[in-house]
């Protein structure tokens, strides 16, 4: 079967070989000098002046970014399910929020940012998406975050790059929090959350707050090559894996442009066979088809073609699916999942197979 949902993502042999060797003791100079080879990728993969790493799913890292870097009020912005998180995590853990909503398939305006800002001065961290991973969407964050730097320097961007970092190239210039998770292109099982953060961050952090999510004490600690607490080990290592593995295929610079190619061709094989892409803006990491057999199709990848993919959540259940593009994915399998997309079709009487999204396909990531 090939796992093509946007995480969680396969995770390569040489990397689960990784993290099956002996498990190490986190308090040891024998982990330390693994932990610090992976904050080294890390630093260069994030491009950001520090970074933290965290035993916990990406809401984590969302968590506590919000705990640490918001202290008067946040701007959230609720494309679909993770920027409505923001807005939810707000209100458990009692941040004065406003809230800048759109459908799903829409990015924010910076307009509407700029006019939200005016109206509420005391708003002091902006938490957006780069990719909104429910419809596949794909936020202007760079010219956001210029903007509200342009408005007020102090307050804090916040970015939610769980579905874009190790994607794209991302201008973090005016970015203070760019966060990542261990699931999607870094390609490991889930339950390492990271996040990279500017000097601007750090200096606001000061002595940090809450317990666990404290960003200040994990600084401390990480910048000597250990945790505050327990250390997820394992996926670590596998970390360290993941990061040879890119290397051995070209580089970060390599994956970015692969990723790229991948994502073109599968989308315009796609918009070949008929169906219409949903977000008005695509993320690179996915292509998004909205169509009234959404689940009928998913369910003949999965049953006759061995291609598990993504459906939708909340109003576009059973409206939408959804496939990944992240990681380093074997061009042949992206090739195989558009021809079965074009071979359910014909199991459904849509349209008769002839090989025209194999055909798109190659013509797009071979000579586009």
């Amino acid at each position: 079967m090939l796992l093509f949902t946007p995480g969680p993502t396969p995770v390569l042999e040489t990397v689960r070989q990784a993290m099956a060797t002996t498990t190490l003791h986190h308090r040891t100079p024998e982990f330390e000098a693994i932990f610090g080879q992976a904050r080294e990728h890390l630093m260069k993969l994030l491009g950001m002046d520090e970074c933290v790493m965290l035993a916990s799913s990406g809401t984590g890292a969302m968590q506590a970014c919000m705990i640490n870097l918001c202290q008067t009020k946040a701007l959230t912005i609720n494309s679909g399910k993770f920027g409505e998180r923001f807005g939810k995590i707000a209100d458990a853990i009692n941040i004065p929020k406003v809230e800048l909503k759109y459908e799903w398939d829409t990015p924010v305006s910076i307009a509407d940012v700029e006019n939200a800002i005016a109206a509420n001065p005391e708003i002091d961290a902006v938490c957006i998406q780069i990719c909104e991973s429910a419809g596949g969407l794909r936020h202007p964050v760079e010219a956001i975050a210029a903007r509200v730097k342009e408005i007020n320097s102090n307050i804090m961007v916040i970015a939610d790059g769980i579905t874009a970092v190790g994607v794209e190239h991302i201008d973090v210039t005016n970015i203070d929090a760019l966060i990542t998770g261990s699931q999607k292109a870094l390609m490991l099982p889930p339950g390492l959350a990271m996040i990279g953060l500017s000097s601007n961050a750090v200096t606001k952090i000061g002595s940090g707050k809450d317990y666990y999510f404290n960003l200040a004490i994990e600084i401390k600690n990480q910048q000597k090559n250990t945790t505050a607490w327990t250390a997820a080990t394992t996926l670590i290592q596998g970390l360290n894996a993941m990061f040879d593995e890119i290397e051995k295929d070209g580089g970060v610079e390599k994956l970015y442009t692969d990723t790229v190619k991948r994502a073109k061709a599968t989308q315009e094989s796609l918009k070949a066979l008929g169906l219409d892409i949903y977000p008005t803006v695509s993320a690179l990491a996915m292509s998004t088809v909205i169509d009234d057999d959404a689940e009928a199709i998913r369910k003949l990848l999965k049953n006759s073609y061995g291609v598990n993919i993504a459906g939708g959540q909340d109003h576009l259940k059973g409206k939408i699916f959804r496939i990944n593009q992240m990681g380093l994915i074997p061009v042949y399998e992206s090739a195989w999942v558009v021809n079965a997309v074009e071979l359910a079709l014909d199991n459904m009487g849509r349209r008769t197979f002839d090989g025209t999204a194999s055909r798109v396909f190659n013509e797009v990531y071979y000579k586009g």
